[in-house]
Protein backbone atom coordinates (compact mmCIF):
# COMPACT_ATOMS: atom_id res chain seq x y z
CA UNK A 1 0.00 0.00 0.00
CA UNK A 2 1.08 3.30 -1.03
CA UNK A 3 -0.02 6.76 0.35
CA UNK A 4 1.18 10.43 -0.91
CA UNK A 5 1.14 12.89 1.83
CA UNK A 6 2.12 16.46 0.38
CA UNK A 7 2.06 19.35 1.94
CA UNK A 8 2.81 22.55 -0.06
CA UNK A 9 2.75 26.41 1.28
CA UNK A 10 3.27 29.51 -0.56
CA UNK A 11 3.75 32.64 0.60
CA UNK A 12 3.72 36.27 -0.87
CA UNK A 13 5.58 39.21 1.24
CA UNK A 14 5.10 43.18 -0.49
CA UNK A 15 8.18 45.20 1.18
CA UNK A 16 8.02 48.85 0.49
CA UNK A 17 5.18 50.33 -2.02
CA UNK A 18 4.34 53.39 -4.24
CA UNK A 19 0.78 54.67 -5.18
CA UNK A 20 0.36 53.75 -8.51
CA UNK A 21 -2.24 55.54 -10.99
CA UNK A 22 -5.36 53.47 -11.95
CA UNK A 23 -8.45 51.79 -10.77
CA UNK A 24 -8.61 48.18 -10.10
CA UNK A 25 -10.35 45.96 -12.49
CA UNK A 26 -11.70 43.66 -9.93
CA UNK A 27 -13.18 45.95 -7.71
CA UNK A 28 -12.94 49.33 -8.91
CA UNK A 29 -11.59 51.18 -6.99
CA UNK A 30 -8.21 53.71 -7.04
CA UNK A 31 -6.08 51.73 -4.63
CA UNK A 32 -3.46 50.65 -6.47
CA UNK A 33 0.36 49.93 -5.37
CA UNK A 34 3.61 49.51 -7.11
CA UNK A 35 5.40 46.87 -4.54
CA UNK A 36 8.38 44.45 -5.05
CA UNK A 37 7.10 41.02 -4.14
CA UNK A 38 8.94 38.30 -2.94
CA UNK A 39 7.41 34.65 -3.21
CA UNK A 40 8.43 31.72 -1.45
CA UNK A 41 7.33 28.14 -2.05
CA UNK A 42 7.91 25.41 0.50
CA UNK A 43 7.57 21.82 1.00
CA UNK A 44 6.74 20.17 3.90
CA UNK A 45 8.56 22.78 5.98
CA UNK A 46 11.41 23.16 3.93
CA UNK A 47 11.91 26.11 1.20
CA UNK A 48 12.29 24.84 -2.59
CA UNK A 49 11.94 28.28 -4.51
CA UNK A 50 12.36 31.82 -3.82
CA UNK A 51 11.35 34.43 -6.51
CA UNK A 52 11.77 38.17 -6.20
CA UNK A 53 9.55 40.15 -8.58
CA UNK A 54 7.66 43.70 -8.78
CA UNK A 55 3.76 44.19 -9.41
CA UNK A 56 0.97 46.36 -9.39
CA UNK A 57 -1.72 45.13 -6.46
CA UNK A 58 -4.42 46.32 -5.47
CA UNK A 59 -4.57 47.71 -1.11
CA UNK A 60 -8.30 47.07 -0.96
CA UNK A 61 -8.94 43.39 -2.42
CA UNK A 62 -5.00 42.06 -2.70
CA UNK A 63 -5.64 40.96 -6.53
CA UNK A 64 -2.06 41.68 -8.72
CA UNK A 65 -3.03 43.85 -11.94
CA UNK A 66 0.76 43.51 -13.32
CA UNK A 67 3.44 41.87 -12.59
CA UNK A 68 7.07 42.35 -13.85
CA UNK A 69 10.14 40.52 -13.85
Amino acid sequence: MVCFCFLVDQKRKMKASKPAAGMCSRCGLCFCLTAPVKTSTRFCLIPIYCRSWRAIVCSFCGSVLKSYR
